[in-house]
C-alpha cells in the first residue's frame, strides 16, 4: 500500500547542490531553452488551469532567483519577486500561498510536490529573514538563493526546518475490533473535521518525548511505547512533519490545552460507519496525518478536508 504522504516525494529533483556558487553553469542552465521558472510572490505562486504554471526565464519578472535543481532533463528554477505583485489589480487569476495550493498537488499533480515545497519553502524562508539576527544589517541572497549573507558582519544565515511530531495514538488489543485511536478537533476547524494530534519538539528534548508530552499536554492521555512511521516535508512555512505510532498507558481524556477542544477514540468500525455517513471528515489525501489513519485501519477511507 501506498500511502498518501508518500506520493508527495515519489520524485524528487536532483538539487544540484554543488552547482549553487558555479555563476558561469547558473547563467549556462538559466540560458538554456528547456529552463522553466515558477514565480512567486512574495510567498504565493498563480496556478494555471492545469496545475503550476512555469514561465520561460526571459518571462519572468525580476527577483531572487533561486535553483532548484534537474529532472527529466529540465532545470527548474523559481523567482521570488515583490509580493507586491499579488497584489496588482490588473493580475487576472487567484496568487495562492502552498496551503491554497495542496489540492492541486494530489493525483496527477503530486510530481510537481517536491519542486512546489522547495521553492515556497525557500520564499517563506527569504520573507521571514530580512535582517541579521546577530547585528540587524541587510541580507542579500547568494547560492542561488539558498543562502543570506549579511553585509555589515558578514554572518552566514541557511534555510532550517522546525521538526514536529504528529501521531496516532492507539489503545486496546492490537488489531482487535476494540482496538482504537485518539483523534482531536481543532478550535479552528468546523464540527466533525478531526486529525492526529500534532506539536513542534522543543530544544533539548527527543522525538519521541515530544510525542509523550504533546498528547498529553493537549489530552492528559499518558503515552508508553513510541514507534517511528514516516516523515513528510511540511513547509507551512518551514516544518518537517515527523510521524509516529504510540501506545497509550491510559485513556481518559481531559482537554487542558486550546490547541484540542474536543478529542475521543474511535474503534475502525466506527471511522468506517462516521466517514461514510460524513459525520466525521479526516485530513486531506496529501497529508502524513491521513497515512498514519489509513496505515492504522488498513485501507483506504472516504472523504477529506
Amino acid at each position: 500500500m501506498t500511502y498518501p504522504h508518500e506520493r508527495l516525494a515519489a520524485d524528487p529533483h536532483d538539487r544540484l547542490g554543488l552547482l549553487r556558487d558555479d555563476d558561469t553553469a547558473l547563467q549556462a542552465r538559466l540560458a538554456d531553452e528547456g529552463s522553466r521558472v515558477l514565480v512567486v510572490a512574495g510567498t504565493r505562486v498563480r496556478p494555471g488551469p492545469e496545475g503550476l504554471e512555469w514561465v520561460r526565464p526571459e518571462e519572468a519578472p525580476e527577483g531572487v532567483r533561486v535553483l532548484l535543481g534537474e529532472r527529466d532533463g529540465t532545470t527548474w528554477w523559481a523567482v521570488i519577486a515583490d509580493a507586491a505583485l499579488a497584489r496588482d489589480e490588473d493580475a487576472d487569476g487567484a496568487w495562492l500561498p502552498l496551503r491554497g495550493l495542496l489540492p492541486l498537488l494530489g493525483g496527477d499533480g503530486a510530481r510537481q510536490a517536491p519542486l512546489a515545497f522547495h521553492a515556497l519553502g525557500l520564499a517563506e524562508w527569504h520573507w521571514a529573514h530580512r535582517f541579521c539576527p546577530r547585528c540587524g544589517g541587510a541580507l542579500s541572497a547568494r547560492a542561488a538563493g539558498h543562502e543570506l549573507v549579511c553585509a555589515d558582519c558578514g554572518k552566514v544565515q541557511f534555510p532550517r526546518s522546525d521538526p514536529a511530531v504528529i501521531m496516532l495514538i492507539t489503545a486496546g488489543e492490537p488489531g482487535s475490533e476494540d482496538e482504537r485511536c485518539l483523534l482531536g478537533r481543532h478550535p479552528a476547524w468546523p464540527e466533525g473535521r478531526f486529525s492526529t494530534l500534532a506539536g513542534f519538539c522543543e530544544p533539548g528534548e527527543s522525538l519521541e518525548d515530544a510525542v509523550r508530552r504533546e498528547v498529553a499536554e493537549e489530552t492528559a492521555v499518558v503515552v508508553g511505547e513510541v514507534t517511528y512511521f514516516g516523515n513528510q516535508p511540511w513547509p507551512l512555512p518551514a516544518s518537517l512533519m515527523l510521524g509516529f505510532h504510540g501506545r497509550a498507558l491510559s485513556e481518559e481524556i481531559r482537554l487542558e490545552d486550546d490547541d484540542v477542544v474536543e478529542a475521543g477514540w474511535y474503534t475502525r468500525e466506527q471511522i468506517r460507519r462516521a466517514t461514510h455517513e460524513g459525520t466525521l471528515v479526516l485530513p486531506g489525501g496529501v497529508s502524513i496525518s491521513r497515512s498514519l489513519i489509513e496505515h492504522w485501519y488498513g485501507e483506504d477511507l472516504p472523504g477529506s478536508w
